[in-house]
């Protein structure tokens, strides 16, 4: 569960420096919206949803159908994605905001990333869109989710920037449609402003660096490796084209909430919501994955399909009224549930898959599948799963760990686990443990009943089995508290 797979499996690096390849390394094209859940995912048969590009490329690649975000919350999720490496290792223990900014959480500048790696391993990198893990500062940036008390988005200087070279980023920036980006040599006094909606831009802007139109996007000698974080489906909902909603039709709430952890017939504040939203949200879903697709298209209008390593992934899922929660940062299926889709032509054979994927797994695995292998720092945390991808063998983890820290108290908060059958979630606060939920995802797949005070000996195995082993290999305070 702790150590990484060291091996290479693909043999694409060689030569006596970085950039000295026998042949060239594959790419990497590794898109992530913000806040969408894996049922919304049209293959999934949950929610009702028009995903044609990304049913698609499940059927093209790998689904790992069970894949979760571990904290499912914007920043923790980003640095674990980045480093291989739990909260409490990577010094993201909450999302960098200003109440974050006081406990110094943000990606360090000395941090490992996968990006650092492959830019010393002879890459050019781009990193397009959202990128929320660096702490606000005063004076904050005079822009849209920042006031003068509370601040959210921040300019990244380039020596944070984790060897991305191609820079068209913002911290966090939730105008869908008129959107604000850093470039890559701007300062922090000057943003670029488009109006137009914020993935359609992005899916454009990635167009041109995979054509690298003009030669200026990056280096042609070198394999690329491209991120691409759009923000919605995040809220604002309504924010999202008219030709996307249309294309749901009259469709009512009754015919889209199919949810019973929705309680529709009752009106309650989370059906509110549901009714108000979740068409805009499946539309957004719906815009997302034409985006996606038009990117799809230029891979393969440049030839580059079997040389590039596509994933398709979110960095959490969103509840919108189910079990009545706004939207994420909870233990439920809706919130910690991601896509997790990959495409490598010629090399992955398509399948589905029910792997138990963890966030700081992604690290290992990119760079196995990569040919560096090697490289993977031996103080990893996450696992490779590459040959699970490769062969369809290799260690099959037994649970997911969850997490959720209030802001300056590390060793409080939930933990809990996640395992093919059972949802574990047990707060603790000053006082000693408040509340202890479990569901059993097979018997009451809507986690509609909590069985916590029926199953006290069920509760225990999973802690003494599961839990306490997560704990101690991540360095978690937590089960000392």
């Amino acid at each position: 569960m702790a150590a990484a797979a060291s091996g290479t499996l693909f043999h694409g690096v060689s030569g006596c420096g970085p950039g000295a390849r026998e042949s060239r390394s594959p790419n990497l094209l590794f898109v992530f919206p913000d806040q969408m859940r894996a049922q919304a995912v049209g293959f999934m048969g949950e929610d009702p949803s028009i995903t044609p590009n990304l049913d698609r490329l499940a059927a093209e690649g790998v689904a790992f159908t069970q894949a979760v975000s571990n904290y499912p919350v914007c920043s923790p999720y980003r640095a674990m994605m980045l480093t291989g490496l739990y909260p409490h290792s990577n010094g993201v223990l909450a999302n960098c905001n200003t109440n974050g900014a006081e406990y110094g959480y943000e990606l360090p500048t000395d941090a490992r990333c996968w990006s650092d790696v492959l830019r010393d391993s002879g890459y050019s990198l781009g990193y397009i869109g959202k990128w929320h893990l660096d702490s606000p500062r005063k004076p904050y940036v005079d822009t849209s989710n920042n006031t003068e008390e509370f601040a959210w988005n921040e300019w990244t200087p380039p020596q944070r920037r984790h060897g991305f070279d191609f820079w068209y980023a913002y911290g966090t920036y939730d105008n869908h449609d008129h959107p604000e980006y850093w470039t890559t040599d701007a300062p922090r006094e000057r943003r670029t402003r488009v109006d137009r909606w914020g993935p359609e831009h992005e899916a454009d802007m990635a167009i041109r660096y995979i054509r690298n139109e003009g030669g200026t996007y990056r280096d042609p000698r070198k394999p690329w490796a491209l991120v691409v974080s759009m923000n919605p489906p995040h809220m604002p909902y309504q924010l999202v084209p008219a030709r996307y909603l249309e294309m749901y039709g009259e469709a009512s709430p009754e015919d889209l909430v199919n949810r019973p952890n929705v309680r529709l017939d009752e009106d309650t504040p989370g059906a509110q919501l549901a009714r108000r939203h979740m068409k805009n949200y499946l539309a957004q879903v719906t815009g997302v994955d034409d985006q996606f697709g038009r990117i799809l298209a230029a891979l393969g209008e440049e030839g580059l399909e079997e040389d590039t390593l596509v994933v398709f992934t979110s960095d959490h899922g969103n509840c919108l009224g189910s079990h009545e929660e706004v939207s994420k940062n909870v233990h439920y299926e809706e919130s910690m549930r991601v896509p997790f889709l990959v495409r490598w032509t010629g090399r992955i054979d398509p399948r589905q898959d029910d792997l138990l994927l963890s966030t700081p797994d992604i690290f290992p695995t990119l760079l196995q599948l990569l040919g560096l292998g090697a490289e993977i720092p031996e103080d990893i945390e996450g696992t490779s799963r590459a040959s699970i991808l490769l062969e369809g063998t290799g260690e099959r983890p037994s649970s997911q760990l969850y997490i959720k820290i209030p802001y300056g108290q590390p060793a409080l908060g939930h933990r809990g686990v996640r395992t093919h059958r059972y949802t574990l979630s047990i707060e603790k606060t000053r006082d000693g443990i408040s509340a202890t939920t479990l569901h059993d995802n097979v018997e009451d797949p809507f986690q509609l009943r909590n069985v916590a005070e029926a199953r006290p000996d069920l509760v225990q195995e999973l802690v003494e089995a599961e839990l306490n082993p997560w704990l101690e290999r991540t360095g978690d305070p937590w089960g000392r508290a």
